[in-house]
């Protein structure tokens, strides 16, 4: 029964609880963070649309926090070189991550790694997932995902899937495609998406599944898109399907990038540095840029983020379980 005595209790302990969460929403306000130059280290080279979208963010974290935020590229070793810089940083927030799904990827790829994505990193928000896109030269008989896998299937042991590298999203992509459609596909890594591209184009590959900075190689008749690595059709490109509406169910493949930053730091900074990169996200100038990349932008909480991370970590350990992929 709510006597009146349990009544006010009750009514004390909320309006104590209110009072709570306002001043500790104040009191992350009043953080004396950041009070200098906070860099973000992109694990990959710059020039690409991964460093393009790093940048663009960074601009924008600027501007709300009135200091700047420096991008600092760390490429080599699959992304492995930025992640440990970053997991090795002082946990101050200081040092920031803008990491790609290969975090989750080179958990199970490589035999040993000198950081662990789950212990040493702590989830800030998620920045934006994007699809690939099934690519196949304008020579190639396939005019449609199924007409490819026909094709394939009447030709065993002789089509080749091209890749930016070993265990590269693409790459990945292209085996759980090859897994789902029951084909065979020699796997021919390349030194990054440009070479690759350039045995594409006049058909000394028969397959590459790529990022959206390719559709314009797509437009100008270079190079003809058969399917979306998504769960959906992209507006972007509305007449290509999903791979999955295509002829192969259940398929899905889609890539990420998304804030980090070294295990314990400060929650309050985790959380004010979540909250401002929602904020820095939701502008109209900025969202806009990413999206010219084809990147659907979502921020989220920490909390979120780790779920994901969680969850890719598991998907993909599978696939390349059993396509029997290892680095040293």
């Amino acid at each position: 029964m709510l006597t009146r005595r349990r009544l006010l209790a009750v009514s004390a302990g909320s309006v104590l609880a209110s009072r709570l969460v306002g001043n500790g929403a104040r009191a992350e306000k009043s953080l004396d963070w950041p009070s200098r130059v906070v860099r973000v280290i992109v694990p990959v080279a710059a020039g690409g649309p991964t460093d393009t979208g790093a940048r663009v963010l960074a601009e924008q974290l600027a501007k709300i926090w009135g200091h700047q935020v420096v991008v600092e590229n760390k490429g080599g070793a699959g992304t492995n070189l930025g992640n440990e810089t970053v997991a090795r940083s002082d946990p101050d927030g200081y040092t920031v991550l803008y990491a790609t799904s290969s975090l989750a990827v080179n958990r199970s790829l490589y035999r040993s790694l000198s950081y662990d994505a789950l212990a040493d990193l702590a989830p800030v928000s998620l920045v934006a997932k994007f699809p690939l896109f099934m690519f196949v030269p304008n020579s190639s008989p396939a005019k449609s995902v199924m007409e490819f896998i026909s094709y394939a299937k009447a030709h065993p042991g002789k089509m080749t899937l091209g890749s930016p590298g070993t265990g590269s999203a693409p790459h990945l992509a292209g085996e759980l495609f090859r897994q789902m459609a029951k084909i065979e596909m020699a796997h021919v890594p390349y030194r990054g998406a440009a070479p690759a591209l350039n045995d594409l184009i006049p058909g000394r590959i028969d397959c590459y599944f790529g990022s959206g900075s390719l559709l314009e190689n797509m437009r100008a008749g270079q190079i003809r898109g058969l399917g979306v690595t998504g769960s959906k059709r992209e507006s972007v490109v509305p007449e290509l399907p999903t791979i999955a509406e295509a002829g192969v169910p259940g398929y899905e493949a889609s890539s990420w990038h998304a804030l980090f930053v070294p295990a314990k730091t400060p929650p309050e900074i985790v959380r004010k540095m979540s909250a401002d990169s929602i904020e820095a996200l939701a502008d109209p100038a900025a969202r806009g840029k990413l999206e010219q990349y084809g990147y659907t932008v979502v921020g989220s909480s920490p909390g979120e983020l780790q779920a994901l991370l969680r969850s890719e970590i598991d998907k993909w350990s599978a696939v390349i379980k059993t396509v029997g992929i290892n680095i040293n």
